[in-house]
């Protein structure tokens, strides 16, 4: 029975957390070129009310 429940212990499964090797990295690009596009579409809006181009 000892032997048994050596066996047991011995094939426990193990759970390692470890930090990854590479940094995280977090692409923001597209919301960055969303809000800038907004941005330049408000002040063209704004600049044709106010400026006629005709």
């Amino acid at each position: 029975m000892i032997g048994v429940a050596a066996i047991m212990v011995a094939c426990t499964p193990t759970v390692q957390v470890e930090a990854p090797k590479e940094p995280i990295t977090i692409n923001l690009n597209i919301k960055l070129d969303a809000d800038v596009r907004l941005k330049v579409e408000e002040k063209a809006k704004e600049d044709v009310s106010t400026k006629p181009i005709f």
